[in-house]
């Protein structure tokens, strides 16, 4: 199979070459299509049982007309439930597997499903069902979510056996395309293996991609070719290309030959990827950015949930802070609590609280230690800090110091997830972009938590924290709730 290549770079034609298409079993799309035929029977077997466990508690004692009627309704409810899992696109080959996007679309059709049962509930007067919406939907719900998390868990093992990941060609710049295997490598989960590089200028000689050399193609005329030779699904696009859009539309027609997917890695989608809309307008594809929403009913709701989660958490830990207290007043002279003033929203000053796990004199001895500084940007860090305690270290490694602060966002001053709380010195320092972190109020944990913490170099940090501040939602708080959970007992980038 050849095809000449120099009459595409003279000319914006592509010749037509019989191209054959890539087998089934040599793509991804094998694996894909049994993944979902597995959520789709994991999802079936789920929602049919806990209708016919909640069938059962409600039909106790009822006669037998009335268990046939509860029955032909969870048949239709279970039905239904199924169908909305297909609609809100839950087995979606291109969200399954990584991020946040597959646990939303499962709750989105849960509520929906919910909604619609509910309201024939109410319309047709059915009293006896409503326990059964009651109780069926959150335990489904969970138990679907609980579902998918093991899947998940099973899918990045084999990842890291190099199985079942969507192999990938990356192509662009050469500092674009640095940036997109780097993050790949390190964000991707169970999807992405970079099996090849193109470089639209001259690159390095050598890519290395999970730690494995990957072929390298200088010039855009051989992508084909390296498609081919590496058996690549995809095509990720990084950043723009100096040919321009006319070119990648090319690009996808001559992929299409092949049967693979041209997917574009667009640097704005690294601030507003939630909020982007396709809109066509007579063939003409407009992307529609929404605005970011700063107050509102979804604002009220986060409170809400700050006030119930850091009370609750405060009550029952009572007995922790007593022996913590106790720990580290024991370990060196001083008190048990620090407090430090913090930029909260829009740089109002508060007291930030934390168990404390540096000496007294942590602040004087500051100065001393600049030049062992092995943080980034505005960021003073060291792993080896002799300031810290014994205790100190021990509660540092597990987040425990960061308990105090519970109360912080009980007053308001803080929430659950957020933005890093930042010293009113390191806000001095910011560039114009980076004050966007404080227009909303700094959490407890977020996605610098659960992204490295101090591992992540400064840049990085702030990409995560504007990220989050203009795309964050409800589900997406729980999710990086529950990641923070595993992050903490691994205690990874914690010093």
């Amino acid at each position: 199979m050849t095809q000449t290549h120099s009459a595409t770079s003279r000319s914006t034609a592509i010749p037509y070459v019989s191209w054959v298409h890539k087998p089934l079993a040599a793509s991804g799309i094998a694996w894909r299509r049994r993944y979902q035929f597995s959520l789709l029977a994991t999802d079936s077997v789920l929602v049919i049982g806990i209708l016919l466990l909640t069938v059962n508690l409600v039909t106790l004692d009822q006669n037998v007309r009335h268990i046939t009627n509860v029955l032909a309704l969870g048949g239709a409810i279970a039905a239904a439930w199924m169908v909305m899992m297909v609609l809100f696109r839950t087995r979606d080959p291109r969200i399954v597997g990584t991020g946040a996007s597959e646990y939303k679309k499962v709750i989105r059709a849960s509520t929906a499903t919910f909604a619609a049962t509910a309201v024939v509930v109410v319309l047709l007067d059915l009293e006896h069902f409503r326990s059964l919406l009651v109780v069926a939907f959150p335990a489904g719900t969970v138990l679907l979510l609980c579902a998918r998390w093991l899947w998940r868990q099973w899918l990045i093992r084999q990842s890291h056996l190099g199985h079942y990941l969507s192999k990938v060609v990356v192509v662009g710049r050469a500092a674009d395309v640095r940036y997109v295997t780097a993050q790949l490598e390190k964000k991707s989960g169970a999807a992405y293996a970079v099996v090849g590089v193109v470089y639209e200028g001259k690159g390095d000689a050598v890519a290395l991609h999970a730690g494995r050399r990957v072929p390298v193609v200088n010039g855009l005329r051989r992508i084909e070719d390296l498609v081919l030779q590496t058996g690549a699904d995809s095509v990720i696009v990084a950043g723009h290309l100096r040919k321009g859009s006319a070119y990648i539309r090319e690009l996808g027609w001559r992929l299409e030959r092949t049967s693979t997917e041209l997917v574009l890695a667009s640097t704005l989608t690294n601030v507003a990827g939630p909020r982007i809309t396709m809109r066509p307008v007579e063939g003409l594809p407009l992307m529609h950015v929404e605005l970011p929403q700063f107050t509102g009913g979804r604002h009220v709701l986060k409170r809400m949930m700050d006030i119930v989660v850091s009370s609750g958490v405060l009550l029952l830990l009572a007995p922790l802070f007593l022996v913590m207290t106790v720990l580290i007043r024991r370990d060196t002279p001083g008190p048990a609590i620090f407090t430090q003033e913090r930029a909260g929203k829009a740089s109002a000053a508060f007291a930030m609280f934390k168990f404390r796990s540096m000496v007294t004199t942590a602040e004087e001895e500051l100065e001393l230690l600049r030049e062992q500084n092995e943080g980034s940007g505005v960021l003073f860090k060291m792993r080896e800090d002799p300031r810290v305690t014994r205790v100190g270290r021990f509660i540092r490694r597990y987040s425990l110091d960061e308990l105090p602060q519970m109360w912080n966002v009980l007053r308001g001053d803080m929430s659950l997830v957020g933005p890093r709380p930042p010293l009113l010195s390191e806000v001095s320092g910011y560039e114009q972009h980076t004050h966007r972190r404080l227009l909303i109020k700094p959490g407890l944990t977020g996605l610098w938590q659960v992204s490295g913490r101090s591992d992540l170099d400064w840049d990085e940090s702030v990409r995560l924290d504007l990220w989050y501040v203009e795309n964050w939602s409800v589900i997406g708080d729980l999710i990086i709730m529950w990641r923070t959970f595993k992050v903490v007992f691994t205690s990874a980038g914690a010093y």
